[in-house]
């Protein structure tokens, strides 16, 4: 379990950037396996999402996921939809009692608090979803529920820049939205480049004057932590767990 130094200091909210430790799964999967499309047995999972519910001190039920496309989609969960199946990459809530969780396995995890109008958030920022605006249209979400903010954000474990590899075709495309955007690629050989998606993702977050700060783990090189599916698409396993990173109100 990890935790932000910055949102740990505020009161009126709880998270938890959680590990693979701690849960019921076996396997390939073990233990804390959060992810519901995985090829983990069902019940083991629900098990898992119950434990991460009691750690976060909600009720059942109350611990809300999306079904995540790496789209730029946000919704805002409220009284009335926390019950429906969410298809988005981005949710934010003043609800208090519901839990907001984000499933990753090398993509950034991104949690964000209002902290003057009380309104929660997370994101599930893949390089598709990053590329296309994710953070930008979660951002003007929270600010069209009121335009006073003072926003903070933690970025949480992800994939590191040492050990994204990505080829030329990937790297061009980034350089024919932005020649900027050439800042965050690093030579690996002819044919490679190496991409920091969090540096990426951390600078979208500043641009809107959010408030930054770092959970600095690497998913692929920490493989007692967390899970990872450049890791174990590398070691050709078949399937890979989720972590999850939740925040609510108190």
């Amino acid at each position: 379990m990890f935790y932000s130094r910055k949102l740990d200091k505020f009161k009126k909210i709880s998270h938890c950037f959680f590990s693979k430790k701690g849960g019921f799964s076996k396997g390939l999967y073990r233990s804390l396996n959060c992810g519901r499309g995985s090829k983990d047995k069902k019940e083991n999972v629900l098990k898992n999402l119950n434990y991460v519910s009691r750690k976060m001190f909600i009720k059942k039920g109350k611990l809300i996921l999306m079904n995540q496309t790496h789209s730029n989609k946000v919704i805002e969960i409220t009284k009335n939809n926390f019950k429906k199946n969410i298809s988005a990459d981005a949710m934010i809530t003043t609800v208090k009692g519901l839990a907001l969780g984000v499933l990753t396995a090398d993509c950034v995890p991104i949690i964000i608090y209002d902290f003057k109008n009380e309104v929660v958030g997370c994101i599930h920022a893949g390089w598709k979803g990053a590329f296309s605006g994710i953070i930008k249209n979660t951002v003007k979400k929270i600010q069209k529920l009121n335009s006073h903010n003072k926003i903070y954000a933690s970025i949480g474990p992800c994939l590191g820049k040492k050990n994204y590899e990505v080829d030329l075709s990937f790297y061009k495309k980034f350089l024919r939205k932005s020649k900027k955007n050439k800042n965050y690629f690093f030579y690996k050989n002819k044919n490679k480049k190496l991409f920091n998606l969090r540096k990426f993702v951390a600078d979208k977050l500043i641009e809107l004057k959010v408030k930054v700060d770092h959970v600095n783990h690497d998913t692929f090189k920490e493989k007692t932590n967390f899970f990872s599916y450049r890791r174990s698409f590398k070691l050709k396993q078949n399937d890979y767990g989720r972590c999850i990173s939740v925040i609510r109100l108190i």
